[in-house]
């Protein structure tokens, strides 16, 4: 879809991205965004590492990007912890879409939860997709 595209966006439309995070992948963010908090640098007593929360966060902007989605608005609520190895599923739902020139309104909700289904992160956000 272009920027300029006839979407075709319907309430309760679904969608899904599961991802692994790595030990590069902590490390990466870490570079970009200053986050080195000690619980992403070095192993815990259980030897985890703990992923950055807007890493996390990183799996719902995937939705909206794939439907070229510009966000307004973003609120996480962080549930749980999420560590290197896990595997993390993002389920996002349209709740609303309201038409005006040139872009429809949207509002999205989105769950995470991890390989054991234990919910790990849930948000919601506003925004605009161009027509």
């Amino acid at each position: 879809m272009g920027p300029h595209s006839t979407i075709k966006l319907q309430v309760g439309r679904k969608s899904s991205y599961r991802r692994t995070f790595t030990l590069e992948d902590v490390r990466a963010f870490a570079e970009i965004s200053g986050d080195k908090g000690v619980h992403h640098m070095k192993p815990d007593g259980k030897g985890r590492i703990m992923v950055q929360g807007l890493l996390t966060a990183t799996l719902p902007t995937k939705l909206g990007g794939d439907l070229n989605y510009i966000a307004r608005e973003m609120a996480f609520e962080f549930s749980r912890p999420v560590f290197v190895g896990d595997t993390i599923t993002c389920e996002g739902l349209v709740e609303k879409v309201v038409p005006e020139t040139g872009r429809l309104n949207v509002l999205m909700t989105v769950v995470c939860r991890n390989q054991d289904g234990k919910e790990v992160l849930r948000g919601r956000t506003d925004g605009i997709i161009r027509t």
